[in-house]
């Protein structure tokens, strides 16, 4: 962890709105600003719900997917092309895929141009995000995430160019998500908080956002998916989203997601992924960051007394959502798990980081486990 006399630069939206109804300072803002040509980025079940932007008869690319590819990619910025403000509505996906249209339409650019730290070029159009999921934090970060539709690995850009002008979470927007979804993107929420409360660059000014999301997601996940319509555990896992993108910017994943990305070749959902991963990469962590893994017991409701009461308490946490913890259950043969755990063990970007240093037989142990 670094010292609190350790430099550290956070980066958010210069405008951010919060709360139930806010979604209707879209429009006021979007005329303030004089655009003329906005674009929405959205899956189908949020294209289908435009109207709640109240920016009237609008250009949308809706065929936003689960893990959207570099294919994807080259549609919607093709679709975007004349657009001078891009709105992400949607999850993680939909707004990951909105920052790099941004950077990347009325331009003559690949995403290997740009992708890597700090070399999208500054955007010459707007850029709004607003979730309806509470999982990703993309709301308020810098990075995205795209595909490889050949090796299925992750690309990551990012660059402060792809941080948005405005972000509106509105917890109202979330009421509709199915319970299964509601427990897979909340526990993403939690993971990222969660890896960057116990990473190695963990910081003081950072540690307060993760821990309080953790504590969120301990409090109200199990509400919101036992009820969608309960408003106040919506908006308590939006605020845990929220806090979990920002720690995102300048501390980020550790062993948990590059553990978790592997799991892309067999479509599992990114949020399930994590869920599957995130009790045994805690419990393998857990002597190396005991008073912090003791915290994250507590806010999640159980005993960190040895690796495996943490392992069995998380998983119980996961479980109690509706979750299936096994591999096996989402489709992942068994004959595969080695060469899964080389490709995990090649993540370095984020491995580096970790509390504790994975080697691939480790790795191979968690996917067993897992299995």
């Amino acid at each position: 962890m670094l010292e609190l006399t350790c430099p550290i630069e956070l980066q958010r939206p210069p405008l951010l709105h919060f709360g139930a109804g806010t979604v209707a300072h879209l429009a006021d803002w979007a005329h303030s600003r004089d655009y003329k040509q906005p674009f929405i980025v959205a899956d189908p079940i949020n294209a289908a719900r435009l109207d709640q932007l109240g920016l009237g008869d609008i250009r949308c690319f809706g065929d936003v997917t689960a893990e959207p590819d570099t294919v994807m990619l080259e549609r919607a910025v093709a679709a975007a092309a004349g657009a001078d403000l891009v709105i992400g509505f949607g999850g993680g996906s939909a707004m990951d895929l909105a920052k790099l249209v941004a950077v990347m339409v009325g331009r003559t650019l690949r995403l290997e141009e740009i992708s890597g730290p700090n070399r999208a070029p500054e955007r010459e159009v707007g850029l709004a995000q607003i979730p309806t999921t509470a999982g990703t934090g993309s709301e308020v970060g810098t990075r995205a995430l795209i595909t490889n539709p050949k090796t299925f690995a992750k690309i990551a850009t990012e660059s402060v160019h792809m941080l948005a002008d405005i972000a509106i979470i509105d917890p109202a927007l979330t009421q509709s998500v199915p319970p299964f979804v509601t427990a897979a993107t909340g526990v993403d929420a939690m993971a990222h908080c969660v890896e960057s409360y116990t990473s190695k660059r963990a910081h003081p000014l950072i540690d307060g956002y993760a821990l309080q999301g953790i504590e969120l997601v301990g409090k109200y996940l199990k509400r919101a998916v036992d009820d969608g319509s309960d408003t106040e555990a919506r908006a308590g896992m939006a605020l845990a989203s929220f806090y979990g993108g920002v720690c995102l910017g300048p501390v980020n994943t550790t062993a948990g997601h590059a553990v978790s990305y592997p799991l892309a070749r067999y479509k599992i959902p990114h949020g399930i992924a994590n869920a599957l991963i995130f009790p045994h990469v805690l419990a393998a962590n857990a002597q190396a960051a005991a008073d912090k893994t003791a915290r994250i017991g507590a806010a999640l409701g159980f005993e960190t007394g040895t690796s495996q009461q943490v392992l069995d308490g998380a998983m119980d946490f996961c479980r109690a959502l509706g979750l299936d913890m096994r591999l096996r259950a989402h489709g992942v043969p068994k004959d595969d798990l080695a060469d899964m755990a080389k490709d995990a063990h090649g993540i370095r970007r984020l491995l580096d980081w970790n509390p504790v240093d994975l080697s691939v037989e480790e790795i191979l142990a968690i996917y067993e486990r897992a299995w």
